[in-house]
């Protein structure tokens, strides 16, 4: 991890930005460089100072933490975003997974797990808040025996990659615990799409979480 992380943070309401940046910059390793109240001024913060992180609330004026995500990835900034939100719907996270957001935290915890989370995402791990993980994982009960079907097209190596995406790891993470290529990895993960029928960012993650019991 970087000695120092870098960090902007969007909200449009006071209170909300003052409490986060305390919370954030509890760790020392956390600087907060620019305090953004609409996603307007958070891009600009993004393009021009080029943080490590980006905390967005999602629902902001000018722009809305879609935008400023969609907008960091048109531009290839290689700043990482996490979403902070009241939104606990499943809709609206599978959304932010599909864009590319490395965490999706919701307010009602994000005190608790700010930490956390910007220590998984630095990491080059994805962090969900642990209310939005348990939905997930609840939903995966709905689908559990066409989830049988599905995995069994997949072979052993890919089942147990899966399965440590599902914890959290990395693809490099993944490489070192199995003792093979970080290209073998991903040539790997490759493969468990083709197989699944699933395509697009993050998409991988989030099929590893919906069958995490199944694995």
């Amino acid at each position: 991890m970087a000695e120092q992380i870098r960090i902007v943070l969007a909200d449009d309401h006071p209170v909300v930005l003052k409490g986060l940046k305390m919370s954030v910059e509890e760790d020392r390793r956390n600087i907060v460089v620019g305090e953004a109240p609409n996603g307007e001024k958070a891009l600009a913060y993004i393009q021009n100072l080029q943080p490590d992180l980006a905390i967005l609330d999602i629902d902001m004026p000018k722009l809305d933490g879609f935008a400023v995500a969609r907008e960091t990835g048109r531009l290839k900034l290689p700043t990482k975003i996490i979403f902070l939100t009241l939104h606990n719907d499943e809709k609206v996270f599978d959304a932010a997974m599909k864009l590319g957001v490395k965490g999706y935290l919701l307010k009602e915890s994000a005190m608790q797990e700010i930490a956390a989370a910007i220590e998984s995402v630095v990491s080059e791990r994805t962090y969900i808040s642990s209310a939005i993980a348990a939905q997930v994982m609840a939903r995966r009960h709905k689908v559990s025996s066409s989830a049988d079907s599905m995995l069994g097209r997949l072979t052993p190596t890919e089942r147990k990659i899966l399965k440590m995406i599902a914890e959290g790891k990395a693809s490099k993470e993944i490489a070192d615990e199995l003792s093979i290529h970080y290209r073998t990895v991903e040539n790997h993960r490759v493969n468990a799409c083709r197989k699944l029928g699933i395509e697009g960012t993050n998409a991988l993650l989030r099929f590893a979480l919906q069958h995490k019991e199944n694995l």
